[in-house]
């Protein structure tokens, strides 16, 4: 397919989204299979050009003065992939497969673009029922805050100290990812998308079949170390989901004491099976949930750190997972703060005095995060914050202390600031 063409099928599969109310993915997948005749590189390039416009949503309809899915691509190319007026024109030329040529408007739109004016919510691309909320946090660096997130994300590896002595021997041996150490993790590595917004194959390489690296956010793995799991201590990852937080313990702890591995919907831990024993994990024990039984009503009142990586509504993913911004409702905010509460409570009652939980969410909603964690500790007696400084000496984490930003309970991970997916993270401990 020429790059006209992977134009026009961009905007006929975002009219598709639009129309139907569907992931990007489900109507990508759905017109791959209508049109076999396209390669995967075509299909890659359709993806990016699909999610590059879903991120720029609204400040490309904005500029364009055209929320059709014409007009967001149009406006994407000039503010996303930065293209002049000619080397769109060439995009848009009119001749077999290609969009037709731009009008007389969109030229001059196109030229005149300009965001300086336009509203936060337009400027940062983001619903602008969530504005509120978001300034409470960010105050005057909303905007670039939010901008931060309209960026692809890298692809970030967590090296495996299970297997790896040193973040070194896994970085020299995959050179031709181009892979480079991660600033902030000392076990991470980082490689950027290519210019299809692609990432390479890592599932296929040797040293991830072998256990030495697996796919993990840089935030993620700092979410993780903040715990100050110690390998003879008793842990519980009370949302394990996959296990990406669970084998990253597991590393921490050197396979030593006890980590528990449970989640609430028994489907979301089948990969982990795979997981651990592909990671060379021997201390986990996986609980999964039978029916209406509890899995670890066993271990209430015994355990030192209860690792709670609440549901939420995935904002700080939204680099990862574009479509998603503008899906969300007040509705399903709602939802998931009445599932952190319940996580939250089901942690408390699992720790031992003088243990902790480490409330993690990827989201930069206060109602999620600090919200949360107030309404936790107003209706129960005993657990106190733990001080973010106290959490980053702790967890040997002190040059973290720059780039977060501070909230009343804990800390803030985001693009902007850390270049991690957007996390947060408190720890409460039982006093």
């Amino acid at each position: 397919m020429t790059p006209a063409a992977r134009i026009s099928a961009a905007i006929e599969v975002l009219g598709d989204i639009e129309t139907r109310r569907r992931p990007a993915t489900d109507a990508l997948k759905d017109w791959g299979l209508s049109h076999r005749f396209a390669g995967s590189k075509d299909r890659a390039a359709i993806a990016s050009l699909v999610y590059d416009s879903l991120r720029r949503k609204a400040s490309a309809a904005w500029i364009m003065d055209d929320a059709t899915p014409r007009g967001v691509v149009l406006g994407m190319l000039v503010l996303q992939r930065r293209l002049s007026f000619a080397d769109i024109s060439r995009l848009f030329s009119g001749e077999r497969f290609a969009a037709e040529p731009p009008t007389g408007e969109e030229r001059a739109r196109i030229e005149g673009a300009d965001l300086s004016k336009a509203p936060a919510a337009i400027a940062g691309d983001f619903p602008d029922w969530i504005e509120p909320s978001l300034r409470s946090v960010f105050g005057d660096d909303l905007v670039p805050e939010m901008q931060a997130l309209t960026a692809r994300a890298p692809l970030d590896l967590r090296v495996n100290a299970l297997k790896v002595t040193a973040r070194s021997e896994a970085h020299d041996m995959l050179p031709h990812l181009g892979a480079v150490e991660t600033p902030l993790s000392a076990w991470g590595l980082r490689i950027q998308p290519g210019e299809d917004g692609r990432g390479p194959a890592v599932q296929s390489e040797p040293e991830f079949i072998k256990g030495w690296i697996e796919i993990q956010d840089e935030g993620s793995q700092l979410a993780a170390q903040l715990s100050g799991v110690q390998p003879d201590e008793q842990v519980v990852d009370l949302c394990a989901g996959g296990g990406g937080k669970t084998l990253a313990l597991a590393a921490i702890m050197n396979n030593h004491g006890q980590l528990y591995a449970t989640d609430s919907d028994a489907r979301r831990l089948a990969p982990i099976h795979e997981r651990v024993t592909r990671a060379g994990v021997r201390n986990v024990q996986i609980r999964t949930p039978r029916a209406k039984a509890d899995a670890v009503a066993d271990l209430d009142g015994k355990i030192d750190c209860v690792v709670v990586d609440a549901p939420c509504t995935g904002i700080g993913t939204w680099r990862r997972n574009p479509d998603a911004k503008w899906r969300l409702r007040p509705g399903s905010l709602d939802v998931r703060r009445n599932e952190q509460a319940i996580v939250l409570d089901r942690a408390g009652a699992l720790v031992k005095s003088g243990g902790r939980v480490l409330y993690i969410t990827c989201s930069i909603l206060p109602e999620e995060n600090d919200g949360a964690v107030s309404a936790f500790l107003d209706r129960t007696p005993g657990f106190a914050a733990v001080p973010v400084d106290d959490m980053l000496k702790a967890a040997g984490l002190e040059h973290l202390a720059p780039v977060i930003r501070r909230t009343t309970h804990g800390l803030q991970m985001t693009p902007l600031k850390t270049g991690t997916d957007g996390f947060y993270v408190a720890m409460l401990r039982k006093t």
